[in-house]
Formats: C-alpha cells, structure tokens, sequence
C-alpha cells in the first residue's frame, strides 16, 4: 500500500478473493440497511453515483439518537461500482452540524469537506462501582466509523478494491 493509498483509504481485497458480479455487490451493499442501524443504502439516483450511505439525521425514528450523540459533522459516501476495474470509488463527504430549534434538531451548514475522516462521540457516568470506588461508565458512543466500515469490508469480502477518492471525479 503506497502512502497515497492510506492518505485516501484505499484497501484492496486479501489474496486468493475472487470478484463478485456487480449486481452481487450492489445487492450485498443495499443489504447492509437495516432498520437497526443508522445509516441507511440507497441506490444513488440524481448524486451522480451508483449508490449512496447516509446517516438517517431526518428520520424521526434516529432524529434522538444523533442529537444526543452530539455529532458536529454529518457523513454520506458516495460510491461508484466499476466493473471493469473490479473497484467501488468511494467518496466519503461531510457537512458541519449546528443545532437548532426547540425541541432541538440537526440543521445542515455550508461548511463542508471531502476525503475520509473520522468523527467519536462518548458520554461518560461518574459514579460509584460494585466495589465502592469511583468509576467512569460509557453511557453513550457514536463513531463515524460506524458508515464506512460496514460498507468497505463487504466490498473487500466480495473480492473488489475500495478506492477513496479525495480529488477529481467520482
């Protein structure tokens, strides 16, 4: 992996994987939403992709938890599946978070950045443990690695490359 590989993200799939068909790895992708989790995949119709990641900041369903989770960036990827190259260019963007409103919700800034990043979210409890001393308990963690990760292991279990796009077109 040369350094401009890491600098964009890019990871190619272990030896000995064979490719997938496009429409396998399109299906297993658009697999990967699910009511649980907070993103969602779509096919990507009008954002110039083959598929889009998001997080569901508009759902009403999810609007709490990413409130709570005091998250300051929100995150989609877009993603092109290339077949001839066997490679899902993935461009991952971010818009700042302000909060607004009462009850509070997530508005959108103009502020924004392309290439992978990375944004953790924790909420700690202080309080006293079983053995009596003062101990911090994780009550709440949201990481954004929670979008990417999910969608770039599946495309690397299928036998393609993930390609990170930071410059240039998607």
């Amino acid at each position: 992996m040369g350094l401009f590989d890491k600098l964009t993200g890019t990871q190619r799939p272990p030896e000995g994987v064979s490719p997938v068909p496009r429409e396998a790895l399109r299906e297993a992708l658009l697999g990967l939403s699910r009511p649980e989790v907070p993103y969602v995949v779509r096919y990507g119709g009008g954002e110039q992709c083959d598929l889009l990641a998001e997080w569901r900041l508009r759902e009403p369903a999810w609007r709490h938890v990413f409130v709570q989770s005091q998250i300051s960036h929100a995150v989609r990827i877009r993603m092109r599946l290339d077949h001839r190259e066997n490679e899902v260019r993935a461009l991952e963007e971010q818009w700042e978070l302000s909060r607004t409103g009462t009850p509070t919700g997530l508005q959108v800034t103009s502020a924004y950045t392309r290439g992978p990043s990375r944004t953790v979210s924790r909420q700690w409890t202080v309080g006293r443990g079983a053995d009596g001393h003062v101990e911090a308990t994780e009550t709440f963690r949201f990481d954004s690695a929670q979008l990417r990760e999910p969608l770039r292991d599946t495309v690397l279990r299928s036998g393609w490359t993930w390609r990170g796009v930071v410059f240039g077109k998607l």
